[in-house]
């Protein structure tokens, strides 16, 4: 992944929150012979022990491509939107302005390995549900459904494990342009009227808010 300087997301929190926030991402591997296969699979990001876990329908041929110990790719998407010129202060001084594309981004590569053990399966399946129920009054388990059904239900899925070697992030916010430019895109991406781009609008906001901060803080 390209990653200007000022466009690096370094922070692990800030990372691993955007993971969570996502939910899921996409796992990219390549069969014996090259060919490239892709698949959105929600999963758990497990920073202290360096893996992601995820599990597939068992009917995706993906999974039979995959060499077990292989390079794969995990791309997680953050908000994404358009990024009107005509919101540019810079528009009316001298007019030098073009589109973009506003987006955040992490990227997670390491070695992929297929499970097909029922209690591996069994594992990754609670670990997710326990992830996004957590919050809910009333969290579901796992063990709240009949157990022949659950096994049967485990049955039509196998388990994939990422072995992560490199972490990257990248959050494209316009840091690149003048305080002006910025403000008119925040302005521009909330009146859109979208909840992406009102996202987008709210990550640049954060962004410009802790920054302005730590510059505050490093000049004390």
């Amino acid at each position: 992944m390209y990653v200007p300087r000022f466009n690096a997301l370094e922070d692990p929190a800030a990372i691993d929150a955007m993971i969570a926030a996502a939910g899921a991402g996409d796992l990219v591997t390549a069969d014996r012979d090259g060919l490239p296969y892709a698949t959105r699979l929600p999963l758990v990001w497990l920073r202290e022990e360096q893996r992601v876990v995820a599990h597939m329908a068992i009917a995706n041929p993906h999974w039979r491509t995959i060499v077990d110990g292989s390079a794969a790719l995990v791309v997680v998407s953050g908000p994404q939107a358009y990024v009107s010129p005509s919101w540019y202060a810079a528009k009316a001084e001298h007019g030098r302005v073009v589109p973009t594309w506003n987006y955040s981004r992490v990227e997670l590569r390491g070695t992929v390995h297929v499970h097909r053990d029922a209690a591996w399966v069994r594992d990754a399946v609670t670990r997710l549900t326990a992830l996004h129920e957590q919050t809910r009054d009333e969290p579901w388990a796992v063990s709240d459904a009949p157990e022949a059904y659950v096994e049967g239900q485990l049955r039509g899925i196998v388990g994939i494990e990422v072995v992560v070697d490199f972490v990257e992030g990248k959050a494209k916010l316009s840091q690149n342009r003048s305080d002006a430019d910025r403000a008119g895109v925040i302005a521009g991406m909330r009146a859109e009227g979208d909840p992406e781009s009102a996202a987008v609008a709210d990550a640049m906001a954060a962004h410009s808010s802790s920054t302005s901060s730590q510059e505050s803080a490093s000049t004390r």
